[in-house]
């Protein structure tokens, strides 16, 4: 399977990358790791006039301490998290979570603002970055932004992000008691279900991926977790539309969230 014909062109600046953008609109995408966009053009169901690619970009695969926030640039690969010994020593939850992403041909190549900007409803970051309360910075014309991970996903394959924006960087406080748990598709290995947990003293952060066509965060557990415990789990899918497809349908996937978050919940 073959693309349509599109332009290619390396972007060496956040603001080139911006200005190209602008002036292409529509008919431009941008690619770093390539994963998601590529097979959909080899398929035909993305077909960009141009690519504009930023993965050679100055600071935007680095990995920072900053005050009480790791953060990580949004060309940093699932491999280089995984590697990275600021992120497995002060939030190794997220290294858990790109470890479970794919294989290893994904995980050196792909990266964590392409799956963000993806928001594919199978993903697994979505769940770690609401249950940590992460930012996601982003950059336009109009200058850069940050967008609370709760504000950020709003659909399936949509986000906040305006169309002459691209994300720079991901800003994670600093978590030292959370975990990922995941039922994974077992040919591509996205997520059935994923969810995140953060611990923070007597209350807890859900997140949860792959149950609805948008990640969200789980506060009916969090809010019944003081009283209930791990038990609270069994509200993991309360005022949710669960979706159903040929990988689980609505009952089961419900149960599955029900176990999920149970098991991140306990561990």
């Amino acid at each position: 399977m073959i693309p349509a014909k599109f332009d290619y062109i390396k972007a060496s600046s956040v603001q080139e990358a911006i200005g190209l953008l602008d002036e292409h609109g529509f008919d431009a995408k941008i690619v770093s790791g390539g994963h998601s966009l590529i097979p959909a053009m080899k398929l035909r169901l993305s077909r960009p006039e141009v690519l504009i690619d930023i993965s050679g970009i100055s600071g935007m695969n680095t990995i920072t301490e900053e005050g009480n926030e790791i953060v990580i640039g949004a060309s940093c690969t699932h491999a280089d998290i995984v590697k990275s010994d600021l992120v497995n020593a002060k939030l190794n939850m997220l290294a858990q979570t790109a470890k479970c992403i794919g294989d290893i041909q994904v995980r050196n190549r792909g990266t964590i603002g392409g799956s963000l900007a993806h928001a594919d409803p199978s993903a697994d970051y979505p769940a770690t970055v609401l249950a940590c309360d992460a930012t996601i910075v982003v950059e336009g014309k109009e200058g850069s932004r940050s967008i609370a991970a709760t504000d950020f996903f709003l659909g399936i394959f949509t986000t906040a992000l305006a169309e002459d924006e691209l994300i720079t960087a991901i800003r994670f406080p600093k978590v030292t008691t959370g975990n990922y748990q995941k039922f994974f598709q077992s040919a591509s290995r996205f997520a059935v279900v994923g969810v995140a947990v953060v611990k923070e003293g007597d209350a807890v952060k859900v997140g949860v991926t792959g149950v609805s066509d948008t990640p969200y965060r789980a506060t009916a557990v969090e809010n019944a977790y003081a009283a209930e415990g791990s038990k609270a789990a069994e509200h993991a899918t309360d005022g949710v539309e669960v979706m159903s497809d040929h990988f689980a349908d609505e009952e089961y996937r419900t149960h599955l969230a029900k176990v999920f978050v149970k098991k991140a919940l306990e561990a």
